[in-house]
């Protein structure tokens, strides 16, 4: 007998195996599928050609995903997600659920950090953009600011732990730990580069052999119609491929529900080191400090509070202020100063058509500290699987 059928005999009684029992497995699989699509339509009146600072005009943003239950205990996830970066793996992962206290996530996902990362699909908020801490590229200026704090959703390879604890029927504690690849950039760099861990041409591997971690705690209070949320979040790692530039995000949320009401607010800054290259006086905009040296370090914060009302039985009002504040050095080329911040205020609308089909319309005012102000105006249909 040759070594190659001597090696394929455990795997063929393995497929036997399986295939003897597949009419009683089949009986417990369960197949679900979901989706939701957006046309978002954006106008900068305030500019004759919009494209020069923001990704303006018509985006598509999608996400169709997959899931099958493998009996009660184990599922598994498959999540198609386009966009105006391209099509992209939104999630390929299995949940192994050993109690209501710990259950098991591997492979690709979103970690669990912030509180919108949860509702990030366009279906699932009333705005057709992200609020500015999870922006991707859509707000304006995106470029000068390298978007928001951290992009929703943020998709990575890795391995998360999580759980939630009863205390009793109305309350409840969720909790999770996690350990994925974490932000990448090139070489020599100053903040994250978001297209090295979007872009299959960097074969979604770690780029530093080194992994971040994270975790998230939240304590949730619901009656018969009032819920209440708070959590906590932070994430810590290094980001560059020498493994030696280090980076923390940390935030909390708060969501309280009442009826048809939701107040949401959420704060998530970001403390990252940057490379000062071999010298720094001529890469950098400003010079040392008092005591001679550079400061390697920048800190990023971004927050958001917004209140979503019902007006009429199809209508929904949402009035949202966020903004972005970024303080430390800049290179020489960038348009920020030292300290430099965003405020914007937005106000709008969502109209159900049937189901889960809306129209949103929104106007946005940006107050930019180192740029004229802006108006934005988005008009979206949105629908859901």
């Amino acid at each position: 007998m040759s070594k190659f059928l001597r090696a394929s005999i455990p795997c063929f009684l393995a497929v036997a195996g399986i295939a003897s029992v597949a009419p009683a497995f089949a009986d417990k699989v369960e197949r679900n599928f979901a989706g939701s699509i957006q046309l978002d339509y954006m106008a900068i009146p305030s500019e004759s050609i919009g494209r020069k600072i923001a990704l303006d005009s018509a985006t598509a943003e999608a996400s169709l995903k997959v899931t099958q239950d493998f009996g009660d205990r184990m599922s598994a996830s498959v999540k198609l997600c386009i966009a105006c970066h391209g099509v992209e793996v939104g999630m390929a992962f299995f949940d192994l659920r050993v109690a209501d206290e710990l259950s098991f996530r591997v492979g690709r996902f979103t970690p669990q950090i912030g509180a919108f990362p949860l509702r990030h699909d366009p279906a699932n908020h009333r705005t057709s953009d992200k609020p500015l801490p999870y922006d991707m590229g859509r707000m304006l200026r995106t470029n000068d600011w390298n978007m928001g704090i951290l992009p929703s959703p943020w998709v990575d390879n890795g391995i998360e732990l999580s759980g939630a604890h009863f205390f009793s029927d109305t309350v409840q504690l969720d909790y999770a730990a996690y350990a994925v690849g974490g932000p990448r950039s090139a070489n020599d760099p100053v903040d994250f580069e978001y297209k090295l861990s979007r872009s299959g041409e960097s074969y979604y591997l770690d780029n530093n052999s080194r992994p971040s971690v994270g975790a998230r705690v939240a304590l949730n209070v619901v009656s018969d119609s009032t819920t209440i949320t708070g959590g906590a979040s932070v994430m810590a790692g290094t980001y560059d491929p020498e493994n030696k530039l280090r980076y923390t995000i940390a935030g909390a949320d708060l969501m309280i529900q009442i009826s048809r009401i939701f107040l949401r607010a959420e704060y998530l800054m970001r403390r990252t080191e940057m490379s000062l290259g071999t010298d720094p006086a001529a890469r950098f905009k400003y010079g040392p400090g008092k005591d001679g040296t550079f400061d390697p370090n920048f800190l990023k914060q971004g927050f958001y509070a917004e209140l979503e009302v019902p007006i009429v039985d199809r209508v929904d009002g949402i009035v949202r202020w966020d903004g972005l504040r970024r303080q430390g050095n800049v290179v020489r080329t960038s348009a920020l100063r030292s300290d430099s911040a965003l405020l914007r205020y937005t106000a709008g609308a969502s109209y159900r058509i049937r189901g889960a089909t809306r129209i949103k319309l929104s106007g946005e005012l940006y107050d930019f500290s180192d740029f004229q102000d802006e108006i934005a105006i988005h008009l979206a249909l949105t629908g859901a699987l």
